[in-house]
């Protein structure tokens, strides 16, 4: 069995996150490529489009929401994500499991003590009566119906337990943060199509074994911790047990098992990777429960300092290189190691484009003395 070294993982992500070069894939094809976008906050999606796609422009974005072709709501791991709508009709019921673990979790249990699950959804979809509702109305309605419970948390449970999409100017360039401001419709009725159902044991092994091959074509190779560790599901060894006949087996540099699909290329470990920045939650700090092939185990303390929080980063010959944020219309980057003087000119010159981009106007250095090496 071949063995994989972190350098070749790293170019193989690198490469099937666009991110060795720019693609000039429609950012539909692009967001159907990664499966999901990360989407906690809307603009750092735009950002993660930015990235990867050859002079991708925020309207191109905004149009797919307001068309309905792609949607933001509760996916991977119970957080925000954009998807196709196609690919979401069939995600959130294989996923739905994940939310309702979520969902049951004590943050929500205690609020709603002798509360039926069953009985919630189906209020609030009475509530919402096949229209739109933003979070904080479903909420306050919600709470006039339970007094003594928090309205918030019951319209969280609920988003949770059933597929209600965002309105699309939740999702637009610039919206950033107000959550409560965050409208919902069902998703049925937002999409104008039935969602797909689990039906059989087979039906929903068939669905898991799609996802494994789409995680693969984005994320691969990995393992199924991996997998696991990605969209929150469990068991799925026994799902890439019965796919062994269509991929193929590695071993990583840990000793431990990988798996990819059986026609996917592996790059020359050699391929020069270009400096890029990333947005905050970017997929592929989020896409492995091993996440050395794109950043050390020190840096990984810097950038997700907590449980809910990974912050905007760059690379440098495809690893984490150090963090960068905006404000008031100054990048400021924080390398966490010294540059030399190359890779500080491919920073500055990639960090200038974003500016053009976001509409900022300056770049600057948290500490530009420790930024350059000899």
């Amino acid at each position: 069995m071949t063995t994989l070294s972190l350098r070749t993982l790293n170019r193989a992500l690198m490469g099937r996150q666009f991110l060795l070069g720019r693609t000039d894939r429609s950012p539909l094809e692009v967001i159907g490529r990664l499966v999901a976008l990360q989407a906690q906050e809307p603009n750092w999606a735009y950002v993660g489009l930015w990235s990867r796609i050859h002079a991708f422009t925020q309207p191109e974005l905004t149009g797919l929401l307001e068309d309905r072709q792609v949607v933001r709501s509760g996916l991977l791991r119970s957080t925000q994500h954009l998807a196709a709508a196609d690919d979401f009709r069939w995600l959130r019921p294989l996923l739905q499991p994940v939310l309702d673990r979520t969902a049951g979790s004590p943050h929500f249990a205690r609020n709603g003590t002798g509360l039926d699950a069953a009985s919630l959804v189906a209020e609030g979809l009475g509530l919402l009566a096949g229209g739109t509702l933003s979070r904080k109305e479903l909420a306050l309605r919600l709470a006039e119906r339970h007094p003594g419970r928090d309205g918030r948390i019951l319209a969280g449970q609920m988003e949770l337990r059933t597929p209600l999409v965002h309105g699309a100017a939740v999702g637009a360039w610039g919206s950033w943060g107000n959550r409560s401001a965050v409208s919902v419709t069902p998703a049925e009725v937002w999409l104008g199509q039935p969602m797909a159902t689990a039906g059989t044991a087979t039906a929903a092994k068939d669905s898991a074994k799609e996802l494994i091959r789409r995680y693969l074509a984005a994320f691969g190779p990995a393992g199924v911790k991996d997998v696991q560790a990605w969209c929150g599901l469990t068991r799925l060894g026994e799902v890439v047990a019965e796919m062994r006949a269509e991929l193929r087996r590695y071993t990583g540099p840990d000793g431990r098992g990988l798996i990819d699909l059986a026609d996917a290329e592996l790059p020359d470990p050699d391929t020069p990777a270009p400096v890029r920045l990333l947005p905050a939650f970017d997929n592929i700090l989020l896409g492995h429960a091993d996440r050395t092939r794109v950043i050390s185990d020190e840096d990984r303390k810097r950038v997700m300092p907590g449980q809910a929080r990974v912050r905007a980063t760059f690379l440098v010959d495809g690893w984490v290189h150090g963090t960068w944020s905006i404000d008031a219309g100054t990048l400021r980057l924080t390398p966490f190691r010294p540059l030399c003087a190359t890779d500080r000119a491919a920073l500055e010159q990639e960090a200038d484009r974003l500016l053009q981009f976001v509409g900022g106007r300056v770049v600057s250095y948290s500490d530009p003395a420790s930024t350059q090496s000899s």
